[in-house]
């Protein structure tokens, strides 16, 4: 039984960054994959999706092509083998390194196979048993199958397989109002297919404020897209041409007839077949792995790291959920997932970034806030680029007046909304950044333009 100073399990975001770092300790490491390196951000997460946006706003620009004087030759059409073909490529190239980097590391054994707990302090691998006293569990997470009558007779996608087609649907349906579904809707739109989303909320992307999920609806309509809100998925079959999908709401049902369906509701957790119970490792309600504040599962020796904790849903909350346990472990230090502000973006174009609470959120915590908006259309950059979809919008509490939250939808949010992060993670008022000066002409620049003209919410 060989015995090492830790074991990883998984090779997402947050494993191969931990291993390098105790090996580098001088930790004998050992760390398991049962698939692709990389997780999920690279295989079928962050890096594919990315590629695939960047394909179809490039279809998307050269059909607006004539707005800026730029004349083409004929129709602008898409060549879906060679959309995956690149997207295979990045992503490949991303997967092999992860690879490369942890067999060249000095200290770290790298085992392939399904992972399975023996007890709290051993795992085997296939027929080999490996033993540590301290256990981290990056597992991710895959998407969920929503309980739709039909939809196990039916070859529904998933934001998983859908990466794998390399021809066009004639009509997408998307079960799904977020932001994986989102992101997919546009781009296949703009790869030519016919779209059409269907979501039981009432409004798209339904923890923001109205004022977004309006602007976000708005964007995605006026490329053609079909949105049905606040409407239930009855029922999924096939039919001659594809499939048909029946839906309703208090006024009755309607059929949508497709090509494809693409399931995105939701995720869950790679917990299943991990034998977490010979290890008496708690898991909630839905199968995440339960963990304090410093991602310690109620086993002593055992972290869980990643989106299997129900702590993060994202590529850059798991690589910080590592900075956390490297940092308690090596430098004595006593971080905490409560010392982060939650941030994240919907890749759409333009893009919707977040930072901290919304109006909403803000107002039901119980703080007297200060607010301003400004639409997009205002901001030179924006208005030079030809972008002018969105708006900016910060919440700040009337008595400190320390930024509570943020959303930029718009051209350029994604980065410039980490002005406003940074001022938050240094506790400074929203006064300090309204003073800075910032580069003209950015999207960034109209920030502390912005919160000139904070007001009472």
């Amino acid at each position: 039984m060989p015995g090492y100073d830790a074991i990883i399990i998984g090779t997402g975001q947050a494993g191969p960054a931990l291993a390098r770092r105790l090996a580098a300790a001088g930790s004998r490491v050992a760390i398991v994959e049962r698939n692709r390196f990389g997780g999920t951000c690279i295989n079928t997460g962050c890096t594919p999706t990315k590629a695939l946006v960047a394909s179809a706003y490039a279809a998307h620009l050269a059909r607006r092509g004539a707005v800026f004087g730029v004349n083409l030759p004929g129709p602008v059409g898409v060549d879906m083998r060679r959309v995956k073909a690149r997207m295979d490529e990045i992503r490949g190239a991303g997967r092999a390194a992860v690879e490369r980097s942890l067999r060249g590391t000095d200290g770290v054994t790298v085992y392939r196979g399904h992972a399975r707990f023996a007890d709290a302090h051993s795992v085997t691998v296939e027929a080999e048993r490996l033993d540590a006293p301290r256990i981290f569990i990056n597992v991710g997470a895959r998407p969920a199958v929503p309980s739709i009558p039909g939809v196990a007779d039916v070859p529904c996608l998933t934001s998983s397989s859908i990466l794998e087609l390399d021809v066009l649907p004639r009509h997408l349906v998307v079960i799904g109002g977020s932001y994986v579904g989102l992101e997919f809707a546009q781009m296949y739109r703009r790869f030519g297919a016919e779209v059409t989303v269907i979501e039981a909320a009432p409004r798209l992307v339904a923890r923001e404020d109205p004022d977004i999920c309006d602007a976000v609806r708005g964007i995605l309509v006026a490329e053609g897209i079909g949105v049905h809100v606040a409407t239930r998925t009855r029922s999924i079959e096939r039919t001659n041409r594809g499939v048909r999908v029946t839906i309703g709401d208090a006024g009755g049902a309607t059929s949508i007839d497709g090509s494809h369906v693409l399931l995105a509701a939701g995720r869950r957790p790679n917990t299943d077949d991990l034998g977490v119970d010979l290890a008496g490792i708690a898991l909630d309600a839905r199968g995440y792995v339960h963990v304090d504040d410093a991602l310690r599962t109620n086993v002593p020796g055992i972290w869980a790291l990643g989106e299997c904790n129900a702590r993060g849903a994202f590529t850059h909350t798991a690589y910080n959920d590592y900075q956390i346990v490297a940092a308690n472990l090596l430098e004595g230090a006593q971080r905490s997932v409560r010392d982060r502000i939650a941030a994240y973006a919907m890749f759409i174009d333009p893009p919707l970034a977040r930072v901290g609470m919304s109006e909403s959120e803000a107002r039901a915590a119980g703080h007297a806030i200060l607010r301003a908006s400004l639409p997009m259309k205002d901001v030179s950059r924006a208005y030079e680029k030809g972008e002018t979809d969105g708006l900016m919008k910060i919440v700040v509490d009337r008595g400190s007046r320390l930024i509570l939250g943020a959303a930029i939808l718009g051209t350029g949010g994604d980065e410039a909304v980490h002005c406003i992060l940074d001022t938050m993670y240094a506790k400074a008022t929203a006064d300090v950044l309204q003073r800075a000066v910032h580069i003209h002409p950015t999207v960034a620049e109209f920030i502390p333009t912005l919160l000139e003209d904070l007001r009472p919410g």
